[in-house]
């Protein structure tokens, strides 16, 4: 495999490792209704594991509230079940037609344990990022031996490689800091 080949494949793998970092601190609630808190939730639809998005149209009517209304009725009570198993720490009210589920004010305490989570997804992300760069040095240098192109294409490529690291770790890094001000400052 030519070497920008391989330093193709790690951007793009990078790339998906930053993009699932911010999804999962996106997720972590801030002191805002935000209806990505509970989309992603699995509920009982008909035997099968269904996203809490597919079943109903799941609304913010205000800053504290996320308004859940299922298509069919019957699942209400697999959606009240589903957010309350959740870590989450919400409760929900169903009301037999719509489920709203307020969203209380942050305490400090809570903020920061926020913040620590946002703080581990980003590691994660970042240890998946390195994971990457780790593997795809590797595949450079198997590849010199084998399709024999020279030390400094490897070099090259392994700068390359290493410029794309430091640009996706400092993305997380920014992603990180804005979450953590979101959640300090509501």
């Amino acid at each position: 495999m030519p070497v920008p080949n391989i330093v193709t494949d790690a951007r793009g793998l990078m790339q998906k490792a930053v993009e699932h970092a911010q999804g999962q601190i996106f997720k972590v609630r801030t002191g805002r209704a935000s209806g990505s808190l509970v989309e992603n939730l699995k509920i009982e639809y008909y035997g099968a594991p269904t996203p809490l998005g597919q079943v109903g149209s799941i609304s913010t009517p205000d800053a504290r509230t996320i308004l859940i209304q299922p298509w069919d009725r019957t699942t209400l009570g697999a959606i009240e079940k589903a957010i309350l198993a959740s870590d989450l720490g919400l409760n929900p009210n169903n009301d037999g037609s719509v489920i709203r589920v307020p969203i209380p004010p942050l305490t400090e305490e809570r903020r920061k344990e926020f913040v620590k989570m946002c703080k581990k997804y980003a590691e994660e992300g970042k240890v998946a990022v390195r994971n990457v760069r780790r593997d795809h040095l590797e595949a450079l240098k198997v590849a010199e031996k084998k399709e024999s192109f020279s030390e400094d294409d490897r070099k090259r490529g392994e700068d390359e490689i290493q410029k794309i690291t430091d640009k996706f770790i400092k993305d997380i890094d920014v992603i990180l800091a804005a979450k953590e001000k979101e959640i300090m400052e509501d």
